[in-house]
């Protein structure tokens, strides 16, 4: 897996999916696995840093193979305690000589031994700039850590980059068309979870120690979906009504779309568009799962919209656009590794054409969300900012439900005085980073 990720551009989430559901581990297993894959891709630079000192030519000159087993294998000595470090030097070595020859186990065996008698916790060198030691500390790209510094000042900067090394928690978001958040609750609880409502969603549960919510029969049953926290606020902020019509631009798979309809309750039109053909398919059948007649879907691009659906025709349109991601490094690590500064200019251009179209479709003292999961001024504020200036006839609407707000408000994270938009940090309550705004047209 962790090949596959470095070599091919493979996604965590998705090879961790994919080969475990083919490999049929023990749970245990699967966990230790799990924690294995994301635990090596968040601290990279920390675990090279190490290895350079130890191994010639690291990384470049280290066949990938071998570079992934050493990084592996130091992460488990160093960050792992429930596996004895001689079972993970004898087990590195076994790999190695399967995969390779006596001369590769015995660099791996020389290297790993070495640490282990000198210490597997290095110091960091004293006396690094800020950033530096961040992102050393905390293994993360020296640009990131800078950008965050500049932003926020040392304290928050180290804390978002400490929350996106932190295990998510798993939490849902209960269908209210067909149960209530007590009763779901009230199931779990009998089933043996550890499962309490979300302090940031009204509609939320979180759970402990719970596998997979996609595995339980409430996810059968469609009585949940499986959704960060953070990602919840959206469809609330958005605050559909029974009866109005609702366009999410770019839906798959379907967790914003769903969520509009089931706020509706069942009535009234959410129509859920996305570009890519083989993605409306994973938003009909969560539609169908959940039990939602008011979604319709179709596929195009969002820049297109106007030319597909009426002018000012829906009460209230979401786009939760394309972004570069760096709210949800707790979740996809490699983010970290494969952004950079450029995609960040790259993806707000595309951003700000998005939003002028989506906002084609609202209607007079219509509603436009706009939303993205990531920490970074030119994709969210400056967006916003941009559109509101070529697009006079919107205004940020600070409006938003009660509901939405008293948790914020009590959590001291809502800026005040409050425009209307909001850059919600990992750190703050555990959940992706996300920012929403919230716009209508005069």
């Amino acid at each position: 897996m962790l090949l596959r990720v470095e070599q091919k551009g493979a996604y965590s989430g998705l090879e961790l999916n994919r080969t475990l559901t083919d490999a049929g581990l023990s749970r245990a297993d699967a966990g230790l696995a799990t924690e294995l894959v994301y635990g090596t891709i968040q601290r990279l630079s920390t675990i090279d840093h190490v290895l350079a000192a130890r191994v010639k030519g690291w990384p470049a000159k280290v066949e990938p193979w071998v570079r992934c087993l050493l990084r592996m294998s130091y992460y488990q000595l160093r960050w792992l305690d429930r596996v004895p470090a001689h079972a993970v030097t004898d087990e590195a070595v076994r790999i190695a000589k399967r995969r390779g020859h006596a001369g590769i186990a015995g660099l791996v065996n020389g290297v790993l031994r070495g640490l282990l008698r000198e210490g597997v916790a290095t110091a960091l060198p004293p006396d690094l700039p800020t950033a530096e030691r961040i992102a050393l500390a905390h293994s993360y790209p020296r640009w990131l850590v800078e950008r965050w510094l500049a932003a926020y000042g040392e304290a928050v900067a180290e804390a978002i980059c400490a929350a996106g090394n932190a295990p998510p928690h798993a939490s849902a978001r209960v269908n209210r068309v067909r149960a209530s958040r007590e009763t779901l609750l009230a199931r779990m609880a009998e089933a043996g979870l550890d499962a309490k409502p979300s302090p940031l969603s009204a509609d939320g549960i979180v759970a402990s120690r719970a596998g997979s919510l996609a595995a339980t029969p409430w996810f059968a049953e469609g009585l949940l979906s499986v959704q960060d926290e953070s990602s919840m606020l959206v469809a609330a902020v958005c605050d559909p009504q029974p009866g109005m019509r609702a366009l999410d631009c770019c839906a798959a798979p379907g967790g914003k779309s769903t969520h509009l309809a089931e706020r509706m309750d069942g009535r009234g039109e959410v129509i859920a568009n996305d570009v890519h053909a083989h993605k409306e398919a994973l938003v009909r059948e969560q539609a169908e799962r959940l039990g939602l007649r008011n979604v319709a879907t179709m596929v195009g691009d969002a820049e297109t919209l106007s030319e597909r659906l009426p002018a000012r025709s829906m009460d209230v349109v979401l786009l939760d656009a394309p972004c570069s991601g760096l709210g949800v490094i707790r979740r996809k690590p490699e983010i970290k590794w494969n952004k950079q500064p450029e995609d960040i200019a790259s993806l707000a251009a595309l951003q700000r054409r998005l939003l002028a179209s989506a906002g084609d479709m609202v209607k007079t003292g219509g509603t436009l969300v706009y939303s993205t999961c990531t920490i970074a001024p030119e994709e969210n504020e400056e967006t916003v900012r941009h559109f509101l200036r070529a697009f006079p006839d919107f205004a940020l609407d600070p409006a938003w439900p009660e509901e939405t707000l008293a948790p914020l408000n009590q959590a001291g994270v809502l800026p005040q005085p409050f425009e209307g938009m909001l850059q919600l940090l990992p750190q703050q309550f555990g959940s992706d980073g996300f920012f929403i705004a919230r716009m209508r047209r005069k």
